[in-house]
């Protein structure tokens, strides 16, 4: 079993900075993507930026430029360091990590979510 625990959720105002992170534990063999989603009430989930096992980096969008995706590899850790927060901005987060146990097996785990609440 592959869990994730987030942390760094909270308020921030318009314009302010906050750092998300998400550690994995549990049988890991190895990482492949690294995901954090978003979820907005009354809205669809929806992804935000991704980090492969390479490194490589995508962002929807509405946050390329303002946020960053990384990862600890040593410490099974994505983070998600967002800037000049918008209200907009505003969801429960989620982080998403896929790859395979000790076994061999594929799994695809998700965070609890931490709130994220740009708010003057």
């Amino acid at each position: 079993q592959v869990q994730l625990v987030e942390s760094g959720g909270g308020l921030v105002q318009p314009g302010g900075s906050l750092t998300l992170s998400c550690a994995a534990s549990g049988s890991i063999r190895s990482i492949n993507a690294m995901r954090w989603y978003r979820q907005a009430p009354g809205n669809e989930r929806d992804v935000v930026a991704v980090i492969s096992s390479g490194g490589n980096t995508a962002y929807v969008d509405a946050v390329k430029g303002r946020f960053t995706i990384s990862r600890d590899n040593a410490k099974n850790t994505v983070y998600l360091q967002m800037n000049s927060l918008k209200p907009e901005d505003t969801a429960d987060y989620y982080c998403n990590v896929e790859g395979r146990d000790f076994r061999g097996n594929y799994f695809n785990s998700w965070g609890q979510g931490t709130q994220v609440t740009v708010s003057s």
